[in-house]
């Protein structure tokens, strides 16, 4: 599912414009929201990709995005760009499952590198949620006697 997707979420237009450029430039796909609640009505968690996510937003931040995304189970790795950056907020970040926190003004291949192994974390991820389902319902095939044969050799 190797899919070059990243999603930017960002209220300062200017900063869109040119994260959607540099990327698209760069070989990504790149889909860009004014805000996290229009990333939210948007988003379908089947798809690949990363997300840069400002920090600083009205109404919705991007810490309180990132925890929205985590009751929901959503997994999509994230990478937190700021012009604002402190260390508590970095460690916020950090602890609810950012992938990476980047300040701005943005280096392009430092930004770059962490999307590219945010894509690489994620379709690692994929890949693992898939052959787990692949096996859950080879499972689910089994007769109760196969179970139960099946429960006692993973027993040990």
């Amino acid at each position: 599912m190797p899919d070059k997707l990243v999603f930017v979420v960002d209220d300062d237009g200017a900063v869109r414009q040119g994260l959607r450029f540099m990327l698209r430039a760069a070989g990504y796909s790149v889909e860009a929201f004014a805000s996290a609640r229009s990333f939210l009505e948007d988003y379908d968690p089947r798809r690949g990709g990363c997300l840069l996510l400002d920090v600083q937003m009205p109404q919705t931040s991007g810490l309180e995005l990132q925890q929205r995304l985590n009751v929901r189970g959503w997994r999509i790795p994230v990478i937190f760009i700021t012009g604002h950056g402190t260390v508590p907020l970095a460690i916020a970040a950090m602890k609810a499952g950012a992938f990476d926190f980047i300040e701005k003004p943005l280096r392009e291949a430092a930004l770059l590198d962490s999307i590219e192994r945010a894509l690489q974390w994620n379709d690692k991820a994929y890949e693992e949620r898939l052959e787990r389902a692949t096996l859950e319902s080879r499972a689910a095939l089994l007769t109760p006697r196969e179970r139960e044969v099946f429960e006692l050799v993973t027993a040990g």
